[in-house]
């Protein structure tokens, strides 16, 4: 099983909107078909506050990640927050997710990104383990927090 990344366009739509409700679902994530489609389509019509990617073979995807841009002072520059990543159930644990991680670096340095960020909950030690393995660190004294508008 291949984690190569492909940049989602719109024809990829249709084929990428099934996997977040899988994900959102899983994650106990509210959400409709609606509101996925809204979240998802610009990034694919190529907005410049982030984009999707698919994992594994176009046609038949097996995951995606989706990474929203900002820019950080701290870093120097554009920065990139990894916003969702889902693997298909059925082919956890080969990997997958790992490769994907440490390609997305590669698929992004042309666009002159500074640091990739990450959220994950402090119970999930296999993400935490996932996510270290693909070179992300805790940044110590840190913690990502939100606010809904």
């Amino acid at each position: 099983m291949s984690a190569a990344l492909t940049l989602a366009a719109p024809a990829h739509l249709d084929g990428l909107l099934p996997l977040v409700a899988s994900y959102h679902a899983e994650a106990g994530i509210k959400s409709n078909d609606a509101l996925r489609r809204k979240g998802i389509a610009p990034l694919l019509d190529g907005i410049p506050h982030g984009c999707a990617y698919l994992i594994g073979p176009p046609r038949a995807p097996i995951g995606y990640i989706v990474i929203t841009f900002g820019w950080s002072v701290e870093f120097g520059g554009l920065d990139g927050i990894v916003d969702e990543l889902y693997i298909r159930p059925g082919v956890r644990g080969r990997g997958i997710a790992s490769e994907a991680l440490v390609a997305l670096p590669r698929a992004l340095s042309g666009a002159g990104l500074r640091a990739i960020h990450l959220e994950v909950d402090k119970e999930n030690t296999a993400a935490i383990k996932l996510y270290r393995r693909a070179g992300f660190t805790p940044r110590d004294n840190y913690m990502f927090m939100s606010k809904s508008l």
